[in-house]
């Protein structure tokens, strides 16, 4: 190669390598400015935090003695049998619901109705001879004896032990069949088709799941707080997220002298799921507040030493200070400012009870459910 093209050579390659180094720089430059747009667009944007709230409500503020109890029935049938015989059929297996009067078991009814038939034919005999002890001096005289005399003919002729004997029979005829004393659940059957029985001898158990009662201690200090015809609410551990409402029907009036502790009744109308023999736990009705404003406890909390509560204000967690009264633990009472005398808190606001132990001031939130916002939690 010549020297001339050797220069023009090196102009060309240099020329090329200062237009490549030129590309790079621009796009460089292009993908840099686009970052920060997007930078500032994503700061610019604002993040709702999801947070779970509750209204303000206007109502009565039930105070309460909590406590436990067990599960009664308040009709629980061990059914014996009246008189003895032969079991000809058994109608029901433990577990079968039945309704009041509706057979259970049935006894062979032979033996019965003879004995019936048997003590008929006593009493027509008898009324033959109570007859013949007036008939004969009323055809002579042509009058009916008196009262006095027809009471000592029925006597003496035996109509009346026998008229007693025969309705004996029939009643023994009648508990032959034994029915079901009340609307309830087999709890138990303890004879089959066969049987010999014996009177006294118990044949089942049907149980009242419908009526049911707790007996629940109450401790000596809090017994005058509880007052008959209060309500009451009923829990179980072993019925998760099931609560049913009671009342109270009966404060006792012993206390025990170990456990100083008195017995409260509450009654309740069950479904099935609480069942007699189960323990419970019991909210007891001590004291209605009228007309209070109230917020969910859960929602109370405390900056600088101040309670107060968010409140959803378009869109926004505002706190708003509070001063609270007295609480159940499931709602507290909202008194009204010391110095303005007004209650901050309007009946419909929204407080926020999940989601707002680190919130600030002012910052964006939505409303969603309480599964959506903490997903591991129970229902």
């Amino acid at each position: 190669m010549t020297l001339p093209s050797r220069a023009l050579f090196l102009v060309v390659a240099i020329a090329t390598l200062t237009a490549c180094d030129k590309a790079v720089a621009g796009d460089g430059g292009s993908d840099g400015t686009d970052a920060d747009s997007a930078n500032a667009s994503g700061a610019s944007s604002s993040v709702s935090l999801p947070v779970v709230a509750e209204p303000v409500t206007e109502g009565d503020l039930v105070l309460s003695v909590n406590t436990t109890g067990q599960v009664r029935s308040d009709a629980e049938g061990r059914l014996r049998a009246e008189v003895g015989g032969a079991v000809e059929k058994v109608t029901v297996r433990p577990g079968d619901h039945v309704r009041k009067g509706q057979v259970l078991v049935e006894l062979d009814p032979r033996p019965f109705d003879l004995a019936v038939q048997e003590a008929q034919v006593a009493v027509d005999l008898a009324e033959l001879q109570h007859q013949d002890n007036y008939l004969p001096d009323s055809a002579a005289t042509g009058k009916m004896p008196s009262k006095m005399r027809m009471d000592a003919s029925v006597t003496r002729s035996g109509l009346a032990a026998a008229r007693v004997r025969l309705e004996k029979a029939k009643l023994d005829q009648e508990r032959a069949t034994i029915i079901a004393p009340f609307d309830g659940v087999v709890d138990r059957v303890l004879i089959v088709a066969g049987d010999r029985i014996s009177a006294g001898q118990e044949i089942t158990t049907v149980v009242d799941l419908q009526n049911l009662r707790i007996e629940a201690a109450v401790l000596e200090h809090d017994l005058p707080l509880i007052k008959v015809g209060g309500e009451a609410v009923i829990t179980s551990a072993a019925l998760a997220g099931q609560s049913f409402n009671g009342r109270v029907v009966a404060v006792l009036p012993l206390v025990d002298s170990t456990t100083r502790a008195g017995r409260v009744f509450v009654r309740t109308r069950g479904n099935g799921a609480l069942r007699p023999g189960m323990y419970a736990d019991v909210r007891l009705e001590a004291q209605r507040l009228p007309n209070r404003r109230l917020v969910p406890t859960r929602g109370i909390i405390e900056r600088d030493g101040r309670p107060l509560v968010f409140v959803i204000r378009n869109g926004r967690a505002q706190w708003t200070y509070i001063l609270p009264g007295r609480s159940n633990g499931r709602v507290t009472e909202v008194l009204p400012d010391s110095v303005s005398g007004v209650i901050p808190l309007n009946v419909g606001d929204e407080v926020i009870v999940q989601g707002h132990l680190t919130l600030t001031h002012d910052a964006p939130v939505r409303v969603v459910a309480a599964r959506e916002q903490n997903p591991g939690a129970p229902d």
